[in-house]
Order: structure tokens, then sequence, then C-alpha cells
């Protein structure tokens, strides 16, 4: 058992430069919720389900983390900071990381239709802060998901997502092989997919509106030189010009 709470304390040491020893990531509050987890997940599965939802409200005003017994949680979970909510039927991997202010919730709770409603979390993903995953969807092994990023469909292992709704964006291929990314977020400038459009056609807009106010003015000069070669025609009775 201490083997095993050593190896779960070094996995988030080597996720979180801040602790300088095992006894201070003891009192992240990720860990303590974690463990009241446990407790309340075992709980739950042998229906005790009072006891089960009691725990979980002690841990949740205490951590301000708050995870459904119900849901399964794989080895090294690391939740950094607090304000996380992890629903009921939500699956969760190993070494997943979660910052602090994601939701891993369900879709459309008032229609009161049970079975699978929350997400599956594979291996090795990234959920950063702000983020909301949605829905009985599955987020593949190594994926990230970036700030305050809104999924509602599936993601390809080690995609990484970006906006609302979420979409997968490019990534240096030397960013790619890094091991763990903070925050799930590239300190290189990646760009949302959606925003490079919006770009590109605010560039081409720009064009056409110089384009159009050229021709504008080579239409005003035409007029001018037929005005003026009007005035300079020679008059028919005079034989002068007007």
């Amino acid at each position: 058992m201490f083997s095993a709470l050593s190896e779960y304390l070094d996995s988030i040491r080597a996720r979180d430069p801040a602790p300088r020893s095992r006894w201070e990531i003891l009192l992240y509050p990720g860990v303590l919720a974690l463990g009241l987890h446990r407790v309340a997940h075992w709980l739950f599965t042998g229906e005790l389900y009072f006891l089960a939802r009691l725990i979980n409200h002690i841990s949740r005003f205490l951590t301000a983390i708050d995870i459904h017994p119900g849901a399964q949680i794989g080895r090294f979970l690391f939740v950094d900071h607090g304000f996380v909510v992890i629903g009921e039927t939500a699956v969760i991997g190993d070494n997943v990381t979660i910052y602090q202010g994601a939701t891993l919730g369900g879709r459309n709770p008032t229609d009161g239709v049970g079975g699978k409603r929350h997400p599956t979390i594979e291996d090795d993903v990234i959920v950063s802060l702000g983020a909301a995953i949605l829905g009985p969807l599955t987020v593949g092994k190594g994926a990230r998901i970036g700030a305050n990023a809104v999924v509602t469909r599936d993601v390809a292992p080690g995609s990484v997502m970006v906006g609302i709704p979420a979409r997968p964006t490019p990534v240096d291929a030397a960013e790619k092989q890094r091991g763990f990314v903070q925050y799930g977020t590239p300190c290189s400038q990646t760009f949302d997919p959606s925003t490079q459009k919006l770009e590109l056609l605010q560039c081409e807009i720009l064009q056409m509106q110089e384009r159009i106010r050229q021709l504008m003015e080579e239409r005003d000069e035409a007029r001018k030189a037929v005005r003026s070669g009007d005035h300079a025609a020679p008059d028919r009775d005079t034989g002068t010009a007007a």
C-alpha cells in the first residue's frame, strides 16, 4: 500500500513542478478527493448509496471537487486545484490530468433517461482548465483538451481540441513528442482552425474592398475624360471649339 501511494505521489510530482516533497503533495485537495472517492465508490458498488453520497458531500465540502461515487477512476488521476465536476457514469483511465474548473458532464439531464450519460476518458489525457466534456463520448488516449473547450463529440487519440465546439488543431511534431504539456496547451502558437478561416475571409474582404476602390477611381477618371472630350469638341455651326 505504501509503495502504491509513493508511486501515485511521484506521478503527480512528475506533472507538477511546485511541490518540494511527497509530504507536500499529500496536502493537495485532488489527492484527498481521490482518496475519499475510493471509499465512496466502494460503498456505492455495495449499494450503500446514502453513505457513499455522504462521503461524496464531505469530500466536496473539503476540496471543492465533486466526484460522483459511481464514477470509475483508474490509476494516478491528478486533479490540480479544485472546482472539478465528474459525473456518475464517467470512466477515467490511467495517468489522466484534470485542471481546475473542468467538467465531465452529461447531456440533456432533464429527459430522465439513465444509462451511460458521461464521457469515457482514456489513458494519458490532459483536460485543461475550464474545459467541458459533455455526453457519453470517448476521448482517445493521449488527447489534450484545451482551456475552455467544449467537447460534444468523440476525440481521436492524440488530438488537441480547442474552441466552442471543440475541434482538432494541428500541433508541431516536436511539440507532439513531448511527454507532458502543462495545462494541455502548447506554448507555441497553435491556432483554432475556425479562427484561421475567419482571418482568411477578413483578408479576402479587405482585398476586395481595395479592388473596388481602384475600379471606382478608374471609372471616375474615365467619366472625367469623357466630359473633357465633350467640352473640347468643335461647334458644328461656328466651326470653333465650344
